[in-house]
């Protein structure tokens, strides 16, 4: 029987496998952006059911666009110089 390779066999890509912020048209799933913004993933469906996050739904999975993701980051950012006194 031949060796088999490294990636015989795998049925889906792993998180680790790929570089969502190398690609921004990338639709990466719950568990990735959850990952990503260092959160649980029932925040991120949160996200997604509220619209501040949108998705796509493939059938009972849903999909977010990497650039959404980066873009709901920089408008969540908060500036220390805007604290009030």
């Amino acid at each position: 029987m031949p060796p088999r390779s490294p990636h015989q066999g795998r049925t889906s890509e792993q998180p680790s496998d790929r570089q969502p912020e190398d690609d921004e048209s990338a639709l990466l799933t719950v568990a990735e952006v959850a990952t990503i913004m260092d959160v649980q993933k029932t925040t991120v469906y949160r996200l997604v059911h509220s619209g501040h996050l949108p998705a796509v739904r493939f059938g009972r999975s849903f999909r977010v666009p990497a650039d959404a993701v980066q873009a709901y980051m920089r408008e969540a950012r908060v500036d220390s110089d805007h604290r009030k006194a």
